[in-house]
């Protein structure tokens, strides 16, 4: 699946220079594919009731990965149903029901807002605005805020040239509290909305622990934003499948990113693509996915650097960190000749900036005096920062030196910033990340750039053999900071 899709963004990569109203003049949107699902009872379509098998919907859209501690959330006090006719003709949401005017812009205890999927003809649901955010009030501890279609693998878009257009939730000095954030089936196509920090921007601060976010996005396909998707640091784990992430429209290029998550607890992402971040001729440009999560988890993503808004980006594809833990297989990476020069690696696992907070690691991120690395690392695998990469596939426009690049840890951060300084004056025996990457393959002279703990297709002992298991993976990870 990954490498069609790959095949069918290249195909695409003409239209991708063409603005949004051209795209969607010229050709249909780029979408994953996705499981056929069938219509959910809860809407009526075009006059006649929809009706699904509810094992299917669970099945899909009920399942959550095992380390998200579902259990006990409360369901939504707030339902909304949005009309689609009715909505288009007025500019704005009309309800099948209750109304948002009767909640007086604000709402307690979680929300669910539910989109007619389709129109009277049959056609997917175009709605020529963005999503109403209520203002959030109340007690949150256990709450949900949901943005789904009403049919279950049948988007609905949202789009409008608005600079403030998106989807944002806001929560501040959250504290030990547990809530849940859900997209399903939405297409956000908002490309003047330059003001926005993100298409999607999760901004649900001051959380401590044990109180904990989860996002799920599912089946969606996002334009427009600073960043497309923006995840502010905090105890947040991300969940992402079956997407699309088309790009960004900010202006301050250097710092904004098809996806910057930042300090936070897990991104796990499947089946995704990314592609499209803004680049410039004559600056350095952000990156596709920028991702600084605790444990980032990868299965079947592709990640190209095919132009949106503007040329294609001159830097690596993936930014993420190499403190703390990375799993990935069948990772896709396609790079075309960028307007500059092009920056050596496509996956660029960074030190010299700290993100998260001190809990989110279980040792020190910078060289510790009581840690030297053993004589054979292989054999130490569950005592240092880890990245995995199985099976990635290049295909560059020229032969990459090499795919990954692993940064040497520093002596401290300079006082007041979180910026790492003395990477330089390190030894290799202070280090205490590893990369280790497994059949990859493509467009490039080696994996691993010069620096660093780094093996290719190594012989790994019985008892290291567990670092190629997902799920085992995870529970390392998070069991190490208790999560």
């Amino acid at each position: 699946m990954a490498l069609h899709r790959l095949a069918m963004l290249m195909a695409l990569a003409p239209l991708l220079l063409f603005s949004s109203a051209e795209r969607a003049a010229t050709a249909p949107p780029v979408r994953l594919e996705a499981e056929a699902l069938a219509g959910s009872a809860d809407v009526t379509v075009a006059g006649q009731v929809a009706t699904a098998p509810q094992a299917t919907v669970q099945r899909d859209d009920r399942e959550y990965p095992f380390y998200m501690p579902m259990q006990g959330l409360r369901k939504p006090a707030v339902t909304l149903r949005i009309r689609c006719d009715a909505s288009r003709a007025a500019g704005r949401e009309v309800y099948a029901g209750p109304s948002a005017e009767q909640l007086y812009g604000q709402v307690e205890g979680g929300f669910e807002f539910i989109y007619e999927a389709q129109d009277s003809a049959g056609r997917p649901c175009v709605y020529p605005f963005s999503p109403w955010m209520p203002q959030i009030v109340g007690q949150l501890d256990r709450t949900q805020y949901i943005f789904r279609s009403s049919m279950p693998g049948v988007p609905v878009t949202f789009r409008t040239n608005d600079a403030w257009a998106g989807i944002n939730l806001r929560l501040f000095d959250v504290g030990p509290q547990r809530i849940h954030f859900e997209m399903r089936d939405i297409a956000l196509d908002l490309p003047g909305a330059g003001e926005s920090k993100g298409a999607v921007h999760l901004e649900v601060l001051g959380v401590t622990r044990p109180g904990l976010i989860t996002a799920v996005i599912r089946r969606a396909n996002l334009f427009g934003g600073k960043n497309a998707i923006f995840v502010p640091g905090g105890e947040t784990m991300v969940l992402i499948e079956d997407s699309i992430v088309r790009g960004n429209v900010g202006d301050n290029v250097d710092q904004e990113h098809g996806t910057y998550i930042n300090g936070t607890l897990v991104t796990h992402v499947r089946n995704s693509t990314w592609y499209g971040q803004k680049g410039w001729i004559d600056v350095a440009s952000g990156h596709q996915l920028k991702d600084k999560a605790y444990l980032r988890v990868y299965e079947n993503v592709t990640v190209a650097n095919l132009p949106g808004a503007t040329v294609p980006s001159a830097m690596p594809l993936v930014d993420i960190s190499a403190f703390g833990f990375t799993w990935s297989n069948n990772l896709q990476l396609k790079r075309v000749a960028p307007a500059q020069d092009v920056r050596d690696a496509l996956v660029d696992l960074r030190t010299e900036i700290v993100y998260g907070t001190p809990d989110h690691y279980p040792w020190n991120i910078m060289v510790d005096p009581g840690w030297r690395m053993p004589p054979n690392p292989l054999g130490a695998l569950d005592q240092v920062y880890l990245s995995v990469f199985q099976n990635t596939l290049v295909d560059s426009y020229r032969t990459e030196p090499f795919v990954f690049r692993a940064w040497r840890q520093g002596l401290g951060v300079e006082p007041g910033t979180p910026t790492v300084i003395g990477n330089e004056a390190t030894t290799s025996a202070q280090q205490r990340i590893v990369s280790l990457a497994f059949n990859t393959k493509g467009t490039f002279r080696k994996p691993f750039g010069p620096e660093g703990w780094t093996y290719a297709d190594p012989v790994l002992p019985p008892e290291m053999q567990w670092v190629r298991d997902r799920d085992a993976f995870i529970r390392h990870a998070l069991g190490l900071i208790g999560r």
